[in-house]
């Protein structure tokens, strides 16, 4: 006779519930501790005005500058890059069309998500900017020019959130075998619009530093929020290298499964 299958008693379940419960603050503190802590760590030196970074900060700045002077055309190309293709109005501008898509295929809790990443990442770089207050880099004939604060760089946070929202919406409806180059063409614009901030000489390194690492940290939390409600769900769980929602490739999603 076929084994009868085990029934699970409510304490059973609760107890499972309570393991899991366990597993994401344990994952909630990981993921803080990878991506927060260092900002937080550069924020101090920043903050300190530890000598070490501001030596490799004014360094690439005056050497970056000089290269900008002697070369017009290649100071053009950069301007282009980091006022049109990577400008975070263009960036952002991307994002809530991908959100729009996202709400017509009905992945309601993906269209939140994107936008939750989208908006915290625009807010918190700009609370940070303002209690900071860094100023920007002052040089002699400079060749571009920004508003506001300079701690941590805008365009790197923004340039940091955006492609990963791309990318871990995205994927799904790549080609395995392409994966690999979208995520090696997300992480070269990224670094690309930091370069560009710090080359132009609107930027510090730390800056752009900053801006990576809190974008990454923005992107890691909300991503792991999003996790643990596909845990709740039932789902399995998603590979980063799948993106963040892999049913999303279903033609007619199930009740429930973008939903």
């Amino acid at each position: 006779m076929p084994a009868r299958a085990k029934v699970r008693s409510p304490q059973d379940r609760r107890q499972t519930a309570d393991r899991r419960f366990g597993a994401r603050l344990l994952g909630s503190a990981a993921a803080a501790a990878i991506t927060a802590v260092p900002f937080g760590l550069l924020l101090v030196l920043v903050e300190g005005q530890w000598q070490p970074l501001r030596r490799l900060d004014t360094g690439a700045a005056r050497r970056l500058h000089e290269i900008a002077l002697e070369h017009p055309a290649w100071t053009s190309a950069l301007r282009f890059l980091s006022d049109r293709v990577w400008d975070p109005v263009t960036l952002r501008t991307a994002v809530a069309l991908l959100t729009l898509w996202l709400l017509y295929r009905r992945a309601w809790r993906l269209a939140a998500w994107s936008t939750v990443a989208a908006v915290a990442g625009g807010c918190i770089g700009l609370l940070v900017k303002t209690v900071v207050e860094r100023a920007r880099p002052s040089l002699e004939d400079p060749v571009a020019r920004a508003p506001g604060f300079s701690f941590p760089s805008g365009h790197a946070m923004t340039a940091t959130t955006s492609f990963a929202i791309l990318l871990l919406v995205l994927l799904p409806m790549v080609p395995r075998s392409w994966r690999a180059p979208c995520w090696g063409a997300a992480v070269f614009s990224v670094v690309g619009v930091g370069f560009t901030r710090v080359a132009l000489g609107v930027h510090w390194f730390s800056d752009v530093l900053g801006g990576w690492l809190l974008g990454l940290a923005v992107v890691a939390l909300t991503a792991w929020a999003f996790e643990a409600w596909r845990a709740d769900t039932g789902r399995r769980p998603a590979d980063v290298t799948e993106g963040l929602e892999p049913e999303l490739t279903d033609e007619r999603p199930e009740a429930g499964t973008c939903v």
